[in-house]
């Protein structure tokens, strides 16, 4: 017996933990939001089903997160620092207000909103410690070398944090979260433009390998899509808030410019599977970036049936509603993978005790 297998069930769940990746909240993510896009679609059971499943893994994985902060502080530590991982930790702040998301659909806001406060203050530690690690911390190389489809989490969780504050300020009556709503909105957008300047510059200039065209590059659509979902929110709020009364206009008409690039940047991410697995033979395996293909095509189709009912085009709605189909067998497969990667991690003789959570 080798590897982690000599450990015994104990030490190989130490093991896991130990290796569990600050991204692991993108299953909370991916799972919360096909249940919203099930809702969107006129299927409430299995859409309270999923979310049921995404409420325990929120709990567990944030168990999980603060018994690594605590009892391995080195590898806590040395993700924090990583240009390569360190933006996954956003996928906490997103996966709270996607949880959120649902409650406010099914009137309760109270819960979502409670979640949001949690999420804000996740946001903002990550929103300024991580880009002071990447500035100002010493490198060994540039750090536009290490720039991937992860660094749009932080979009993703900015756009989440919009979605909370405008449907706090719908429930509540209240144009200071109107304004938050609006400006969080407008940070997002500034930030998908600056992060797609600098992930696209990283890969046209630097050599693409099968091993690093990861399914994080997804989230160049799922950024698109949540952004288009926070806009349509804004778009749902009075003109009697002075922030949606001026730029209403515009929102509407880049939310819409967003839809199209994250409906046009499909076929491209198809195209990039198909070079890995297909050409390259990569071997196709559970890892926790699966979850950044599930997510997109989820918050895709919630995204495409609210801005396509909001701003009356059935057409718009009647794409989220087809690709509903798509999320749901992603999100199934990914499921299934993962549960094979576990089992096979439990049996004796397993060689990785991080093979579950890789």
């Amino acid at each position: 017996m080798s590897g982690t297998a000599s450990l015994g069930t104990g030490g190989r769940f130490r093991t896991a933990v130990a290796g569990l990746p600050p991204s692991c909240f993108a299953f909370v993510m991916a799972t919360g939001i096909v249940s919203a896009a099930l809702r969107q679609s006129g299927r409430p059971v299995p859409s309270e089903v999923l979310f049921w499943i995404a409420a325990a893994a929120l709990v567990i994985l944030l168990a999980a997160t603060v018994w690594r902060a605590v009892a391995f502080r080195r590898e806590f530590t040395a993700d924090a620092l990583s240009p390569v991982k360190n933006f996954g930790n956003f996928t906490f702040v997103a996966g709270l207000n996607v949880v959120g998301l649902h409650f406010d659909m099914t009137g309760r806001p109270a819960a979502g909103l409670a979640l949001a406060c949690v999420a804000l203050l996740a946001w903002l530690a990550l929103t300024y410690l991580i880009p002071a690690v990447l500035l100002l911390r010493e490198h060994s190389r540039p750090v536009l070398d290490d720039a991937n489809g992860s660094w749009f989490l932080w979009v993703v969780a900015t756009q989440s944090m919009s979605t909370a504050a405008s449907s706090a300020a719908r429930v509540h009556d209240s144009g200071g979260f109107a304004v938050a709503g609006a400006a969080l909105w407008g940070i997002g957008v500034v930030l998908y433009l600056l992060i797609g300047t600098m992930v696209t510059l990283r890969l046209i200039t630097h050599p693409n390998r099968p091993e690093g065209l990861s399914p994080t590059y997804w989230i160049f659509m799922g950024a698109t899509a949540i952004s288009v979902l926070a806009g349509s929110n804004l778009l749902r709020l009075p003109d009697t808030f002075p922030a949606i009364a001026g730029m209403r206009g515009f929102v509407s008409g880049a939310s819409f410019v967003l839809w199209s690039t994250g409906l046009w940047w499909v076929p491209l991410l198809v195209v990039f599977g198909i070079w890995r697995h297909v050409v390259h033979h990569y071997h196709l395996r559970y890892e926790t970036a699966l979850w950044s293909i599930v997510f997109p095509l989820g918050m895709l189709a919630t995204s495409s049936m609210v801005f396509g009912r909001v701003q009356g085009m059935p057409e718009v709605a009647a794409i989220g509603e087809a690709v509903v189909w798509v999320a749901v067998p992603a999100w199934a497969i990914a499921v299934y993978l993962m549960v094979a990667a576990a089992v096979r991690w439990m049996r004796p003789g397993a060689a990785d005790g991080r093979a579950a959570t890789a």
